[in-house]
């Protein structure tokens, strides 16, 4: 069995979860790989989840929202001394710019190819919120992000990037896409009889996933429509403004594990990012047959065809998302319309069928 040693900068620890890459894990496994997974947490130790998945974990000191970035000190060393006493056949490091991916440098000075996953340039395709966040990251991005870009062997996007972006960072002939996509048989389109219409969003309360642009643009709706169900389900700190200010109108469910049950009983689901790669959540509620509304940036508008599988706005418009969130509350054909061809836009697309496929091809190609 040939193995894959994963580095990502999160895997599943409280708030700090990296969806991708559990996802991509879970589908390599599929394909037949053994996967051991290198990534930050809470102490250092090696958990044995299964025969063919193993999570070894660095030490780091975590900088909350807006920055949400990691800083483990000798994290390259011990992705070195792993790759050489695992010999994987295939070293993967998903995500660009976060702590982890520097590991990359060391890993192609020590003589190994690396391929680079990732959804965003962040601080260039991807921006966070705030003046000093986007010069930070800007500048990052430019210098070593850059750096790692450069070096590593293969590039795989989870979305289209600007041809124009990628000429100028030189990746433009190593760059492929492949989407993370997803096991859309989890998720059921019939939804269960209730009355009035739930609107959800699913995702962490952090300033760059514009959270309160969804509240306040459901709010507005819910004046006249009083029996609009709003719901915000995802991790967010003690005593958060938002949810403190609205927790009488706006359900805030925290973090869950129920998602499939969630999104069967949801009607309507929002995505208001100001930046996004390729979301997850958007994935899944498209699987699940949700009429989506999401913000008109980055991977939502490769996942999304505006006004046939979803609704696009621009991302701060709350004008604009509350009138999508309006019509389709009043217009039960139309969400339904868009809940079927999104699904089926995931289907054609984005499943996991599909997506292994093309994963199987690379790897076999990487290994000849």
């Amino acid at each position: 069995m040939k193995t894959i040693l994963l580095i990502s900068p999160y895997w599943q620890e409280e708030h700090r979860w990296m969806v991708s890459s559990v996802k991509m894990a879970q589908l390599w496994q599929r394909l037949g790989y053994k996967v051991a997974v290198l990534c930050m947490g809470h102490g250092s130790r090696h958990e044995k989840v299964s025969e063919t998945l193993d999570v070894y974990r660095v030490p780091d000191v975590f900088i909350p929202d807006p920055w949400n970035y990691g800083i483990a000190f000798g994290f390259s060393g011990v992705a070195v001394r792993l790759a050489r006493e695992l010999k994987p056949d295939i070293i993967v490091v998903n995500k660009v710019l976060f702590w982890s991916s520097i590991s990359l440098l060391r890993l192609r000075l020590a003589g190994r190819k690396v391929l680079l996953i990732t959804d965003a340039l962040v601080g260039i395709t991807w921006w966070p919120r705030g003046r000093l966040g986007k010069v930070c990251a800007a500048i990052y991005a430019n210098t070593l992000g850059w750096l790692i870009l450069k070096a590593a062997t293969k590039v795989v996007f989870f979305h289209p990037q600007p041809e124009s972006v990628l000429k100028r960072l030189g990746i433009a002939q190593k760059s492929i896409i492949i989407p993370t996509g997803i096991d859309q048989h989890r998720f059921t389109t019939n939804r269960p009889e209730h009355t009035g219409v739930t609107v959800t969003y699913i995702g962490r309360l952090e300033s760059v996933k514009g959270v309160a642009d969804f509240v306040a643009a459901a709010l507005k709706v819910k004046k006249d429509k009083p029996s609009l169900d709003i719901q915000v389900v995802g991790w967010y700190k003690d005593h958060h403004p938002l949810v403190m200010a609205n927790d009488r109108e706006v359900r805030f469910t925290g973090l869950r594990k129920d998602i499939e049950d969630i999104l069967s009983r949801s009607d309507i689901f929002v995505l208001p990012s100001y930046s996004e790669g390729l979301s997850n959540a958007l994935m899944e509620a498209m699987s699940a047959g949700c009429a989506c509304i999401a913000s008109d940036v980055g991977g939502n508008r490769y996942l999304i065809e505006n006004g046939n599988s979803g609704f696009l706005f621009p991302a701060g418009d709350r004008e604009a998302l509350s009138a999508h969130i309006r019509r389709l509350v009043d217009d039960t054909a139309k969400r339904k319309q868009l809940g079927e061809n999104a699904r089926r836009r995931i289907e054609q697309v984005f499943s996991w069928d599909k997506v292994g496929k093309r994963y199987d091809e690379l790897f076999t190609a990487w290994s000849a």
